[in-house]
């Protein structure tokens, strides 16, 4: 017994007429009649009567047909529990973020989460590019935040925004005095960059290769080892050097205008475009979108920083912040 057959019956019980039935399911006459009958068969009983005057319920047919209907509505309620529990903004959404972006987008973006889905608490981790791809394959996150390119099988990424790189300058620094800074401009000698490995820093060499060495043929000045954008802040209000920065770093400073300065670069392709992906198969789709619309009304809306994530009552995994 199935519930194609059973909604069959209830047709037929309803029509009583055949060709009226069919076409109420959507199917042939034959494939209607012929699945009826097979159903009577398994049952042993008849539950229609036919008759050159046309088609009758039998008493027991009169119960199959009620007792059919009252199951096909809660097939259909089962069918809508389980739609809204995938559309419904409540449950755990887990996070994921690169360190170069979570920090400056996620105190944007969660407090409007909280707003539009207060039933959604959210895990946050924090980490490199390939452990977010590990924990988005294996479940342990629902959803990630990062750069592009972010291409795995049976992961969706969607764009969110594009953000220039900013020169992040100390404030004496004859290069404060200009208000775009051409690609030529960027000393190696002086420019301070992530460790090996990191995306951002990997970004940075492919739009300005010249910053791998200097015109002696000496590397850069320095690499930030397993360190954070606001180390790299921290060494450049100290006079140590300049930087290359994400909008969203470069323009999020305690310091005054005194000791740091940010500058946009003449180069176009100073550029980069931030990124949502998350499984394929993650069913509930209301929660992404709702993560999507937060993100997207982040950009530009003035970036907060990382600390005052601490605050809002987060699952923070690993320490980061």
């Amino acid at each position: 017994m199935t519930l194609t057959e059973l909604k069959y019956v209830a047709a037929l019980a309803d029509e009583l007429h055949f060709g009226r039935a069919a076409a109420a399911c959507y199917v042939s006459q034959p494939t209607l009649s012929i699945a009826v009958k097979k159903l009577e068969q398994s049952l042993g009983v008849s539950l229609f009567e036919r008759t050159r005057r046309g088609v009758g319920l039998t008493p027991l047919g009169q119960q199959v047909a009620a007792r059919a209907r009252e199951l096909l509505a809660q097939a259909v309620g089962i069918n809508d529990l389980v739609q809204s529990a995938r559309e419904a903004p409540h449950g755990p959404l887990a996070i994921g973020a690169l360190p170069s972006v979570g920090p400056y987008v996620l105190p944007q973006c969660i407090p409007l989460l909280q707003k539009t889905a207060p039933a959604m608490p959210l895990s946050v981790y924090e980490g490199p590019s390939s452990e977010l791809a590990r924990r988005l394959r294996s479940g342990e996150l629902d959803a990630v935040i990062t750069v592009a390119p972010f291409t795995m099988a049976d992961i969706v990424c969607q764009p969110l925004f594009d953000e220039p790189l900013l020169a992040l300058l100390p404030a004496h620094h004859p290069l404060a005095k200009k208000a775009c800074i051409d690609t030529p401009d960027l000393d190696p000698t002086q420019m301070l960059l992530m460790a090996e490995g990191d995306e951002l820093r990997e970004s940075l060499l492919a739009i300005f290769p010249h910053l791998q060495t200097s015109a002696a043929g000496e590397h850069v000045r320095a690499r930030v080892q397993g360190s954070t954008l606001e180390s790299l802040r921290h060494m450049v209000a100290s006079g140590l050097g300049i930087s290359v920065l994400p909008q969203m770093a470069a323009q999020n400073s305690f310091y005054s205008p005194s000791l740091v300065a940010s500058r946009p670069l003449a180069d176009p392709t100073a550029m980069r475009s931030l990124v949502l992906a998350w499984r394929v198969s993650f069913p509930r789709h209301g929660a992404i979108e709702l993560l999507k619309q937060a993100l997207t009304a982040c950009n530009g809306s003035g970036w907060a920083g990382g600390p005052a994530t601490r605050s809002m009552g987060l699952l923070v995994d690993n320490n980061d912040w």
